[in-house]
């Protein structure tokens, strides 16, 4: 993939090596009258981080994101980006940062060169410069062959994209993404994943939200799960599931006239379990294997085994699994 033709880095320079703060957020809260969206968050994101939001659809994501970029007010609290205090100056935080929104708000009328073109004009880019850069961040993303095509001819996952493609448009030293591969099937989702890894390798820090486990896996270098608007744990995917996930989880997939002898076997020797569709995953005691050997004789089951990931994670400190909202 081809750099962006302005820079060494998204700011010119060198790759940042400090853990310098550049997005701080301190005892931020959001109400909606009697409810509460956001209750309290602090955390902060240094330079050249990739840092995830990770939750289930209505933990507070997409409000703390919109709050952090100046386009919603703040209840209480206090967010600087970039030494910005968004809350007195959310236009001048808009100059240092590209936002990416769940709904990409590109204009179906337009070509694709026409949207990043009007974009970085009405961002405060000369006519020249805004035509210069969408030249530039059309190559990036590798979307030069379709800089002609009329929005509502692109796929899923190019007019992802293309939004993303958009918030690059003014150079940006942090990039907030809201639930950046919602909807896309696999393919593109990889396709966001390596276009991200590229950004953060030429020095952007980007804070990303979204609900699903592999991805913030992959992408996240730390990451907070939050619920209900409060932060449950904070740390890299490893530190949490070395502190809240069973080193190992059997896995058991039964065909339904044998799912019944499954939950029989394990209620009746108080082995945790969890089911989802005909998959059971089991938990033995202390992370050990579980003894399942008077299921072998049975007729329809497959065993297999994986390490604990971020899903087990969030159940463990939640009670509930991510997709539940």
């Amino acid at each position: 993939m081809p750099q962006l033709n302005e820079q060494a880095n998204l700011n010119g320079d060198t790759p940042a090596e400090v853990d310098a703060d550049v997005i701080v957020v301190r005892d931020l809260r959001k109400n909606y009258g009697e409810l509460t969206a956001v209750d309290g968050l602090s955390f902060s994101v240094h330079a050249g981080e990739t840092y995830g939001l990770l939750g289930p659809n209505g933990a507070g994501k997409t409000t703390t994101m919109r709050m952090l970029s100046g386009l919603s007010p703040v209840s209480s609290g206090k967010i600087t980006v970039a030494g910005i205090d968004v809350i007195k100056d959310s236009r001048a935080v808009r100059e240092v940062m590209g936002v990416v929104t769940q709904h990409d708000g590109l204009d179906g009328g337009l070509t694709v060169f026409q949207n990043l073109f009007l974009y970085g004009f009405l961002a405060g880019l000369t006519r020249q410069r805004a035509k210069d850069r969408a030249h530039e961040v059309l190559d990036f993303f590798s979307l030069r062959d379709r800089s002609k095509a009329n929005v509502y001819e692109l796929s899923g996952g190019m007019k992802r994209r293309l939004s993303i493609a958009r918030s690059m448009m003014t150079s940006p030293s942090v990039i907030v993404m809201d639930e950046p591969t919602t909807g896309l099937d696999p393919q593109s989702r990889n396709r966001v994943w390596e276009e991200l890894a590229v950004l953060k390798e030429l020095g952007a820090t980007v804070l990303l939200s979204t609900h699903y486990m592999e991805e913030a896996t992959i992408l996240c270098d730390r990451l907070l799960i939050m619920d209900h608007g409060k932060i449950l744990d904070e740390g890299t995917p490893d530190q949490m599931i070395e502190r809240h996930a069973p080193s190992e989880i059997t896995q058991l997939r039964a065909e339904p006239a044998a799912l019944r002898s499954v939950r029989d076997y394990l209620g009746e020797r108080d082995i945790g379990y969890r089911e989802v569709g005909a998959l059971v995953s089991v938990t033995g005691a202390n992370g050990d294997r579980p003894d399942l050997s008077g299921l072998t004789s049975v007729e329809g089951i497959r065993t297999t085994y994986r390490a604990g990931n971020l899903e087990d994670v969030f159940l463990a400190i939640t009670g509930r699994e991510l997709r539940d909202s």
